[in-house]
């Protein structure tokens, strides 16, 4: 009897253990079957055009009202503000029209007031200019600040970057230039100094670089609260060390066990929370020169070509030809139609994607020269349409309706790589924290999405025009890795895009940080983040202001924060994005959920250090000088 009785409570105990652990790994896999992510209409203007992009979203609370305003790029066209209304943005205001690239946000002379500094293009090496700075207020005017005494260098303008780079309290310039020829190897990788007029100087270079090797990375490598950074972007990446004084030394071999190439983006992260900064490296390579796409499900076939003549298979489509986000810049946009190459007239402007239907008795014939550089369509008989021309700048665009196309050969993506941080020197752990795949990518952001205090990634592929561009999501888990989110929302559908960059802020102030999208040739996602508040997860919002003692900005401060067993820390200003340089004031922390006292420690450029212990959690708490 005693011995039937305990079978029966070994069974009801198996069955409950069995039980508990079916439910614990559903909970696991909850988030994978919620909208965690929903794209937002209501709060941000929808836009119409497909348009060319430089760089990730530049975050800043422009007129100090805090909440968090945005610029963005449409490259070649125009740099916009969408200033932020509580939640809801406004209608975009062009701030500036033409070739634009890197921006940087700060308060350079002390005013109280954002001076906003962008990188002119420099026409391909005919038209090199300095870069603008424009002067912003609460009242949410923009001002033009007049050349220096001695003004920024002419160039080809590329990279931007505030940086207090001797530790000083104000904010010096990393400013990198793509490379002129007509410049014979001299490097135009400047920083310049503020001076105590708070003008920025020329103080110092770095060595030359080859192409698009300007990609730059603000961190601080060994804790030892001077500014480093990382040059990327063509060839191996190669790791500067601060020396305090605007000048930098090559460390690369002594912190790197490798070379590392193929380099799309760089990202500091603490995904261990151990107090110092670790890494992650997108990898990617361009599309090929006369690289084709094809789905044979959707009959959707894409192309991307540049730097000279082209000409592609035979279109098997029919008497009409659908063409979607063709885009080619200039000055060599122009379509010629049929065997007479005569010019096809567009309703419109032509910087954007241009969306074509052409009728094949409109189109009869194909020439048997090109006499003019642009790209050539025509009708050549037997359902099958001719793509050919010659043409410069990069060209892309999405015809519908292909019966059939030989698949080409795709190169196969590299891995991205995890770096961890010890003591200075960096280790490849991509495999043991789940990371390892292999794909192209182009952009990345840091944030904790879902408030367990543990930074998550979120990665942006390079796609391949012929499909929509969905990012790539892990969720940090602490000790046991990262996780990929596999079923969310975070994706723009348009088709001819490049996938390129995405940024993390709380648009709305309401604890959990959101993602803002935006792809070359394609356009600007906003996705609200909606992972389930009710997991006890706490947050903490720190509201950076100032040094108490009016001497140091806030942009590039070190915030560190202890709670349980846990331990935080996030520097004001770190973004991903190559080229451009955020000033997030409003630090956003996940706390898990630990409900203990947070103990909060600011330590500014300067040494200058703020202390607090915050009782209250779910709250935003304000540092710093007070106005």
């Amino acid at each position: 009897m005693t011995s039937s009785k305990t079978v029966l409570l070994s069974f009801f105990l198996f069955v409950n253990v069995l039980t508990f652990f079916c439910t614990k790994e559903i909970n696991a896999q909850e988030y994978d079957h919620k909208v965690v992510f929903s794209e937002v209409f209501k709060d941000f203007p929808k836009e119409e055009k497909n348009l060319r992009k430089w760089g990730a979203p530049v975050v800043a609370d422009l007129d100090c009202d805090g909440f968090l305003d945005i610029l963005l790029n449409d490259h070649g066209f125009s740099v916009k503000v969408l200033w932020n209304n509580k939640g809801t943005f406004e209608k975009p205001y062009d701030l500036i029209m033409g070739d634009m690239h890197g921006i940087a946000v700060g308060d350079f002379d002390f005013d109280g007031n954002l001076e906003v500094i962008i990188a002119r293009g420099g026409g391909s090496g005919s038209n090199a200019r300095n870069s603008k700075i424009f002067r912003v207020d609460a009242s949410r005017t923009f001002t033009a600040v007049p050349d220096f005494d001695v003004p920024l260098k002419l160039m080809r303008g590329r990279t931007v970057k505030f940086i207090d780079a001797d530790n000083d309290g104000d904010l010096d310039l990393l400013n990198f230039a793509f490379p002129d020829a007509k410049k014979n190897g001299v490097s135009e990788n400047y920083s310049y100094q503020n001076n105590e007029n708070h003008q920025l100087v020329e103080a110092a270079t770095l060595p030359a670089i080859k192409a698009d090797g300007q990609k730059t990375l603000v961190t601080d490598f060994n804790n030892d609260a001077i500014k480093d950074i990382i040059l990327y972007g063509n060839g191996n990446i190669i790791v500067y060390q601060g020396n305090g004084d605007l000048t930098f030394t090559d460390v690369t071999s002594k912190v790197l066990s490798n070379d590392m190439d193929e380099v799309t983006d760089i990202a500091e992260i603490d995904f261990d929370n151990d107090g110092d900064f670790d890494l992650y490296l997108t990898r990617g390579k361009d599309f090929e020169v006369g690289e084709t796409f094809y789905d044979t499900t959707t009959k959707v076939w894409g192309f991307y070509t540049k730097r000279g003549e082209f000409k592609f298979d035979p279109l098997e489509v029919g008497d009409v030809l659908n063409i979607e986000n063709l885009q080619s810049q200039w000055p060599q946009k122009t379509l010629y139609i049929g065997e007479s190459g005569y010019e096809y007239k567009f309703p419109g402007e032509t910087h954007s994607g241009r969306d074509i239907r052409l009728v094949n008795s409109d189109a009869l014939g194909f020439p048997d020269t090109y006499e003019n550089k642009g790209t050539y369509i025509g009708y050549i008989g037997n359902r099958e349409w001719m793509l050919a021309g010659s043409i410069w700048s990069p060209s892309t665009g999405i015809i519908h309706g292909v019966e059939h196309y030989k698949q080409y050969e795709h190169p196969k993506g590299p891995n991205d790589i995890l770096l961890e941080n010890k003591n200075g020197k960096f280790y490849d752990v991509t495999k043991n924290k789940n990371l390892y795949f292999e794909e192209h990518n182009n952009g990345i952001t840091i944030a904790d999405l879902d408030n367990n205090g543990y930074q998550d990634i979120v990665i942006i592929p390079r796609g391949d025009l012929i499909h929509g561009i969905k990012a790539i999501i892990y969720l940090n888990q602490g000790e046991k890795g990262f996780k990929k989110l596999e079923h969310h929302t975070v994706l723009a559908p348009e088709l001819g895009a490049i996938g390129m960059s995405v940024e993390a802020f709380d648009y709305n102030n309401d604890g959990m940080v959101d993602l803002l999208m935006g792809n070359d040739r394609g356009k600007w996602h906003l996705f609200q983040n909606n992972f389930d508040t009710n997991t006890e997860n706490q947050f903490l919002v720190l509201d950076i202001k100032n040094a108490p003692s009016g001497k140091a900005t806030a942009l590039g401060a070190s915030v560190s924060i202890k709670n349980c067993k846990s331990q935080q820390n996030k520097i004001i200003g770190a973004t991903s994005d190559a080229y451009s340089q955020s000033f997030n004031n409003l630090v956003h922390f996940g706390l898990g959920k630990c409900k203990s006292p947070v103990a909060i420690k600011v330590t500014y450029t300067n040494g200058e250090i703020i202390e607090e212990k915050v009782p209250n959690l779910n709250t935003t708490l304000s540092l710093g000088l007070k106005k």
